[in-house]
């Protein structure tokens, strides 16, 4: 008898993340802006848009580190905060 759930006609290829693996902080390069990302969520009742500021920083010093690979942060969905940034910033005459 056959049964409807046959799994051996099937086989599952895993594959890599997209982004790839990265390494872990093991030695708490980045945990000063962990926390504070993490803190913000705590006060935005873990809203993430209310912590992208900090978000950003926290990737920044990853990639400054070399414990994730360097992405432009445009890529990571920050283009907007590096917009504001650089509006920020007075020309110099």
């Amino acid at each position: 008898m056959s049964t409807a759930m046959n799994f051996s006609n099937k086989s599952f290829t895993p594959r890599p993340p997209d982004k790839g693996a990265f390494p872990l902080d093991h030695f708490g390069e980045c945990s000063a802006f962990k926390e504070r990302f993490m803190e913000c969520l705590r006060r935005s009742g873990y809203e993430s848009a209310a912590c992208r500021q900090s978000a950003m920083a926290y990737l920044e010093c990853r990639m400054d580190r070399q414990l994730m690979a360097n992405e432009p942060l445009e890529k990571l969905g920050f283009k907007d905060l590096i917009n504001e940034k650089s509006e920020e910033k007075p020309e110099k005459s």
